[in-house]
């Protein structure tokens, strides 16, 4: 690909004056959301304290891809009243963490950090979904209580709070942007946990006084970039960035106003301040996100590779809208002032845009992790009130049938899913829902639940996705 490089020579931009916030897990995701709300709170203020250090948790890609172009990158929208491209110059820095973890707790023990954000994704965090606890039988949480440098996202933070506590720094506050059920307080007690394995009562007693741990809401559609959006930067801005992401023009951030220093003014950049953010992030959860795996899991079957091919199908997206108005609308306390099932069409909506090309394969990733928040939470809630959640049940069913088929399963529970394969579709199904790190005992041992899933599973494999749903809707 020929053409200039983007740089700060061959791109102008509001250059922060420091460093204020670390964030752990510098993928696509971070830099369309929250890196770009920073700087527009920048630009609205003028306060230009808060540049972004960013840390790579798993390779040293992009920071190779970042490095020569000065941390600039372009943010390529694609949909209907797409801005034109945008080069975002928020970040100062990148650290390459999988291969100098000593330097992320370096990092995170300075002064002048004041906010640490993450998006590490659910597995990042090594808890059991189920229990939501610290996983301390993980090998590398196990490998980070020892004095080796950390090398996980919670043995990072406890190490960097332990070092900031030693060298006298000031407060900190930590905020987790990832699809977890209130997510700051999942990070807290995963952070105090490891603490205490530790065997720090002081530093435990420092972070209870001087962290806080708000929850948020993240929303934003960023697929993975691809060649071809690469060469479309190119064409746009005459300038060649190996380092650009795409993403729809809707971004959305929610996030509890708890905060142990002062920070940015993201509200002025559109961000959501709330005393509670806990209905917002059940509604994505249970809405968009749920629908994002149920159409994930059911287009695979279906053979679509993207969800918005999956979604333009009339039987694919109203099992989308069953789920949402039968089943996730009775056991939902939304927000004030939000009707949930329109919130659900302008989801679906937001999904069929096709200039995304979100792939099933990329949203089917990861999947014993997500099935708790996003659909077994509706199912356990509906039980408790004597109804079926069917289609909760067909979602599930629908990642069985992932799990069963898919070549390369990307899962951290990837060989305790292929173990449980094997023998007739009732025993394959029943030994899945017996992995107690996915389905809590209580659920999956309930009978309407177990049944329905076990039965759905079943029809599934003889009659496909398609066949399965132009019955179920028709009753």
């Amino acid at each position: 690909m020929t053409g200039a490089r983007l740089s700060a020579r061959t791109a102008l931009g509001p250059t922060p004056q420091r460093v204020g916030i670390a964030h752990l897990g510098l993928g696509a995701f971070h830099r369309a959301h929250q890196a770009v709300f920073t700087e527009d709170a920048m630009l609205a203020t003028g306060d230009l304290r808060w540049g972004i250090c960013g840390v790579t948790q798993r390779s040293g890609k992009i920071a190779a891809l970042l490095d020569p172009q000065d941390c600039r990158y372009t943010v390529l929208e694609r949909g209907p009243d797409a801005a034109l491209p945008r080069v975002v110059s928020t970040l100062c820095g990148v650290l390459d963490g999988s291969a100098d973890p000593s330097a992320v707790v370096a990092l995170l023990a300075r002064e002048d950090i004041r906010i640490i954000t993450l998006t590490v994704t659910e597995k990042g965090y090594r808890h059991d979904p189920a229990t939501g606890d610290l996983n301390l039988a993980d090998p590398e949480i196990a490998a980070d209580l020892t004095d080796r440098p950390p090398r996980t996202v919670v043995g990072q933070l406890s190490r960097g709070l332990q070092r900031r506590a030693e060298g006298g720094a000031g407060p900190v506050t930590v905020v987790s942007c990832d699809n977890l059920p209130a997510n700051g307080r999942t990070l807290r007690r995963l952070v105090e946990q490891f603490i205490d394995a530790a065997g720090a009562p002081q530093l435990a007693a420092w972070v209870a006084e001087r962290v806080r741990f708000p929850s948020t809401m993240v929303d934003r559609i960023v697929p993975a970039t691809t060649a071809e959006d690469l060469v479309e930067v190119r064409e746009r801005t005459g300038l060649r960035d190996e380092a650009a992401v795409v993403a729809e023009p809707f971004r959305q951030w929610v996030i509890e106003d708890d905060f142990a220093t002062d920070r940015p003014r993201w509200e002025l950049a559109g961000a959501v301040l709330v005393d509670d953010v806990e209905p917002w992030e059940t509604l994505k959860l249970r809405v968009l996100n749920a629908s994002h795996s149920m159409l994930a899991y059911l287009g695979l079957g279906a053979g679509y590779g993207t969800i918005a091919e999956a979604v333009a199908d009339p039987l694919l997206a109203d099992a989308c809208r069953k789920l949402i108005t039968s089943e996730v609308v009775p056991a939902l306390k939304a927000p004030s002032g939000v009707n949930v099932t329109e919130y659900g069409e302008s989801v679906l909506v937001r999904f069929a845009n096709p200039a995304l090309r979100h792939t099933t394969a990329q949203v089917a990733q990861d999947g014993s992790q997500k099935l708790g928040p996003r659909l077994l939470d509706t199912a356990s809630q509906l039980l408790a009130t004597g109804a079926e959640p069917r289609w909760a049940a067909l979602g599930v069913a629908a990642w069985m049938g992932h799990v069963g088929s898919a070549r390369s399963l990307d899962d951290p529970l990837e060989s305790v899913l292929r173990a449980a394969l094997g023998g007739s579709p009732a025993d394959e199904a029943s030994r899945l829902l017996d992995i107690d790190q996915i389905f809590a005992p209580e659920l999956a041992r309930h009978p309407v639940f177990r049944t329905a899933v076990i039965t759905t599973y079943r029809r599934l494999l003889e009659h496909g996705v398609r066949g399965v749903l132009a019955e179920d809707l028709r009753a």
